[in-house]
């Protein structure tokens, strides 16, 4: 399987078969321009929208005929089998943000969870239902979502083979959040590819508890 990092939230996972998955993709300029990722003019096969936002929900640049899933349910798009599971925005059930969709991905034996925009440690009964986490996407930033502190809480609860921390302040997206640093202080197994793109493989899958860097291709 091939990860790309668009930046923000938005990854694209695309198999051997050729079918392409988009996450989370944002609107480019978003935010009076705090956005400012470039357009996601990709095609895809199908596409997976947590929450209703601008920086998670634009799906006008995706070109091709996909298939969206945008609500809590088990979906097949060709080689992907999904499934997406009610969570919140923020830590008041929520009354500050409203609803979120945590995806679990299952192609070519892997089994990938993008969190979406997740503001609140898990239950027992979700954990349970993500079951082996391979590879983990995950919000770090805070403000808006889990914060360094919270995000480590969650990985720890998950146990993913591989984190990959996303939804960060860069040079290209001025929100109030903070940067990757916070969350990576004191951890260890650190490898910043300095690239947007990482294959990866259910036969040879890197060291358990691996945390994964990722620049952004946009």
């Amino acid at each position: 399987m091939e990860i790309t990092w668009f930046g923000h939230a938005s990854f694209r996972l695309q198999v051997k078969d050729g079918t392409r998955l988009i996450i989370d993709p944002y609107e480019s300029g978003a935010f009076g321009g705090a956005i400012g990722y470039g357009k996601i003019n990709e095609e895809a096969e199908a596409v997976i929208t947590s929450h209703a936002h601008a920086d998670h929900n634009y799906t006008q640049d995706i070109r091709g005929t996909f298939t969206l899933m945008d609500r809590p349910g088990e979906f097949t798009v060709k080689s992907f089998k999904v499934k997406t599971l009610p969570t919140f925005h923020d830590s008041a059930a929520g009354r500050e943000r409203g609803k979120n969709l945590i995806s679990v991905i299952e192609a070519e034996g892997l089994r990938v969870v993008h969190l979406g925009d997740l503001g609140h440690l898990l239950s027992g009964e979700t954990v349970k239902a993500l079951g082996e986490v391979h590879v983990l996407l995950i919000p770090v930033g805070g403000f808006f979502t889990l914060d360094a502190q919270g995000a480590s809480k969650v990985m720890e609860q998950i146990d993913p083979w591989v984190t990959i921390p996303m939804h960060y302040r860069t040079e290209r997206c001025s929100l109030p959040i903070s940067g990757v640093e916070e969350f990576l202080k004191g951890k260890k197994n650190v490898v910043r590819l300095g690239k947007s793109v990482w294959q990866v493989d259910a036969n040879s899958l890197p060291t358990h508890g691996q945390i994964i860097v990722l620049e952004p291709a946009r």
